[in-house]
């Protein structure tokens, strides 16, 4: 995403480098993160749980385009299953490279910023590794190469779920165009989760490296048209808008910006939402 300053329809809107987080400032305190399930954090609606007795772990992959799409689309989701005792892992597709329109940042320099600013917003979050892919910001195409690293992260991290931007849409709830990389990296996701990742043959290099096939249990997609599942993040909705702060190179941090965040994840409740489309796949 590039630095954002403009207006958006709320209502409308709603609907290979490697760094391990060491530590939060998301509440993840005995209580909290050792004694809370989904039920207690997420309430009504919320996403699925791991059948531990069929080896299945607490786990789950958020698959992002660019440093900060992540946290757009799911930091809520993320720093709450952070919270219940899961292992949240976000990959970066792209180097971000392109993300900026200030003259006095390189590229170079603007792919270092960038991963820095993902690495302090995951570690507010208490998601616990970031991975980057280091493919070409604005440049990315749903390709072999892409699917098979995104194929290898998830037999590595082996996630009960996989989050990810909705391929299908152009242009989303009629606002705005939904960035070709954002489809790229949702499309190979898709892919990878089925069948890809699942079927051993796939990328038969990994069986001499030792990486089993994995059958993803949930794939839930951001940025849909048609979301099935919200997610009541209001008890965490300010740390996403200060993961979100953390992307200095991208978003303002003036009180009518912080306004205009909170007021892009509000319902006519006041309660705060993330919006997901949904797929339960089959063992």
């Amino acid at each position: 995403m590039d630095k954002f300053t403009g207006t958006m329809d709320a209502a409308r809107f709603r609907g290979q480098s490697e760094h391990a987080i060491t530590s939060t400032d998301c509440d993840t305190t005995e209580g909290t993160q050792m004694a809370a399930g989904l039920e207690d954090l997420f309430g009504q609606e919320r996403p699925g749980e791991p059948d531990e007795a069929e080896g299945e772990l607490k786990r789950a992959l958020v698959v992002a385009a660019h440093p900060d799409d992540a946290d757009f689309g799911a930091a809520g989701t993320a720093c709450l299953l952070a919270r219940a005792g899961w292992e949240v892992r976000y990959i970066v597709a792209t180097d971000g490279s392109k993300g900026s329109d200030d003259p006095s940042l390189t590229p170079a320099q603007l792919v270092e910023l960038r991963a820095q600013e993902q690495r302090d917003a995951a570690e507010l979050l208490g998601v616990a590794s970031v991975g980057f892919l280091g493919f070409t910001d604005g440049e990315l195409t749903a390709s072999r190469e892409l699917l098979e690293a995104i194929v290898r992260e998830i037999r590595t991290f082996q996630p009960f779920a996989v989050y990810t931007h909705d391929p299908e849409p152009v242009i989303i709830r009629d606002s705005f165009v939904n960035h070709s990389d954002h489809r790229a990296t949702g499309l190979a996701t898709v892919d990878a989760v089925y069948p890809a990742a699942r079927d051993r043959l796939n990328f038969p290099e990994h069986i001499a490296e030792g990486l089993p096939a994995h059958k993803v249990r949930e794939l839930c997609l951001w940025g849909a048209n048609e979301p099935n599942l919200q997610i009541d993040i209001t008890e965490v909705v300010e740390t996403k808008i200060a993961a979100l702060v953390a992307h200095t190179t991208q978003f303002d941090s003036d009180d009518a910006f912080l306004e205009q965040m909170r007021t892009f994840w509000r319902d006519d409740e006041g309660r705060y939402r993330e919006a997901f489309r949904r797929i339960v796949l089959f063992r």
